[in-house]
């Protein structure tokens, strides 16, 4: 009987409900950055796979219903983006500038690097859209050759980074505007990044929220741009 539940979608989306839930009562009790939710989430179910024997393939079976469900997440952040759409709008150049800025650095720092260090070609284009939201960065690599489970790796460790440490990151560099903030965290950690912000001010939530999109359109233009000119 237990074999067969592990057999079915059940137990993946049971297991990630599960485990994100325990891991978001710890977030909420400690108040801890390091204890973010969806890295806590993560890490446990890891450990419990690796403990328990369980085949991977086992719980994806439950793991993509929740994949699914990411596409409407994201479009779900249109709601605060409307709410605060007359202060998004009056800050319209500077928000379109910080994306373009923010991708192009994120791209080039990332593969860059990888390229310096020797990495291989399918490498450093997996590294290339690590800062866009998964749909996104998964279908620019699956274009341009690189390797989508490593860069749905890289992604999820991305925003789980972002989210942790990108909040301090940006009051420790002198950076006090929720908006500033907003921008900064929503372009460098897509979703997970978003989360974070909409806990700590709301606009800057919600203009974190508007760079998901626009990073991702900018990111899906440069990175063949770039690996076609270099």
């Amino acid at each position: 009987m237990a074999a067969d539940l592990l057999q079915t979608p059940l137990f993946g989306v049971g297991l990630t409900l599960g485990s994100y839930f325990l891991a978001q009562k710890l977030y909420l009790r400690s108040g801890f950055p390091l204890f973010n939710p969806v890295a806590v989430a993560i890490v446990a179910i890891i450990v419990f796979l690796g403990a328990t024997g369980i085949p991977y393939r086992d719980y994806a079976a439950g793991g993509d219903y929740i994949l699914f469900l990411l596409g409407p997440a994201v479009v779900a952040l249109g709601v605060p983006l409307y709410v605060r759409r007359r202060e998004i709008l009056a800050r319209k150049i500077p928000i379109l500038a910080g994306i373009f800025a923010g991708a192009l650095t994120s791209i080039l720092t990332a593969s860059g690097l990888a390229w310096l260090l020797g990495a291989s070609d399918k490498v450093v284009l997996s590294l290339a859209p690590k800062s866009v939201t998964a749909p996104i960065a998964i279908g620019i690599v699956e274009k341009i050759g690189g390797i989508p489970p490593l860069t749905a790796a890289l992604v999820v460790i991305t925003g789980c980074l972002g989210a942790i440490c990108g909040p301090e990151f940006c009051r420790l560099v002198g950076i006090r505007d929720p908006a500033s903030m907003g921008l900064a965290v929503g372009t460098a950690a897509h979703g997970i990044g978003t989360a974070r912000m909409l806990e700590v001010d709301r606009l800057g939530g919600a203009i974190a929220g508007l760079a998901i999109g626009l990073n991702g359109m900018v990111t899906a233009i440069l990175v063949p741009l770039l690996f076609v000119l270099f």
